[in-house]
């Protein structure tokens, strides 16, 4: 007998341009985003940032110096229910690169930076890394001396820079249906008369970058995420829409 566990419909919105402005807001296929952002998002961590930029790098602009990499964020947002269920706005053509470095000049790593050339040090176009043509919304954050391997500086940062993608997820929310340049949906079911597959999946629990945040408000956000840490590393059981819909960040 088949049994229906859960719904997922992802609705993609193509972004042909990117513009830091007064507000933040799509319209057009254009995505603008409030400058002012900054001040805010140092709010957050104010005791362990110490600065705050972003810079918009398009297709053609990517032989550009970027302190190590952080992070590669696309940008989701739960436009009804839950993660693993409901619907969800997605953008395409665009994604969020954080980079961090401390007011020293040490690199925020723990086993290795990545800092340099952004067209040297990223392979382009893979799983976790932005296409041949998206536009890279940078998040740059420098981190007071001392900070680079301290997690809850580390934590701060992620944080920061979800604060800014947060304003654009509340405009993806809005985003009519109608507009929608692409749709999928994921039916998670259950066939009591086929065989049941678990797919296991080792993730990064260790010191302040090799962490893992799982089921966060928001897809591959921050805020109302658990630490894979602070769970002590235990087994946690995910459905396909869960996995699929953005609900494992990696913090490194």
């Amino acid at each position: 007998m088949k049994k229906e566990i859960s719904k997922l419909i992802i609705r993609a919105f193509n972004i042909e341009n990117i513009y830091l402005s007064d507000k933040t807001e799509i319209k057009d296929h254009m995505l603008y985003i409030n400058k002012n952002l900054t001040n805010e998002a140092l709010d957050i961590g104010k005791e362990y940032i110490k600065s705050l930029d972003i810079k918009i790098i398009n297709k053609d602009d990517r032989n550009v110096y970027v302190n190590s990499i952080m992070d590669f964020i696309p940008i989701a947002a739960k436009a009804l229910g839950k993660i693993g269920e409901g619907i969800t706005h997605t953008m395409t053509g665009v994604c969020v690169m954080l980079t961090g470095v401390d007011e020293s000049g040490v690199q925020v790593a723990e086993f290795g930076s990545s800092e340099g050339y952004l067209d040297e040090q990223v392979i382009f176009n893979r799983p976790g890394t932005p296409g041949d043509n998206d536009i890279i919304i940078h998040v740059d954050i420098v981190l007071y001396e001392g900070m680079g391997t301290v997690r809850k500086a580390i934590i701060a940062a992620h944080s920061a820079c979800d604060y800014i993608i947060q304003d654009i997820r509340e405009c993806t929310k809005k985003l009519s249906a109608r507009d929608c340049d692409e749709k999928h949906e994921f039916v998670h079911s259950i066939d009591d008369s086929k065989k049941n597959i678990v797919i296991v999946k080792q993730v990064a629990g260790q010191g302040a970058m090799y962490d893992t945040f799982i089921l966060p408000d928001e897809p591959c956000g921050v805020k109302g995420a658990y630490s894979i840490i602070d769970l002590g590393n235990s087994p946690v059981i995910l459905t396909p829409n869960e996995y699929r819909d953005g609900a494992i960040r990696a913090m490194y």
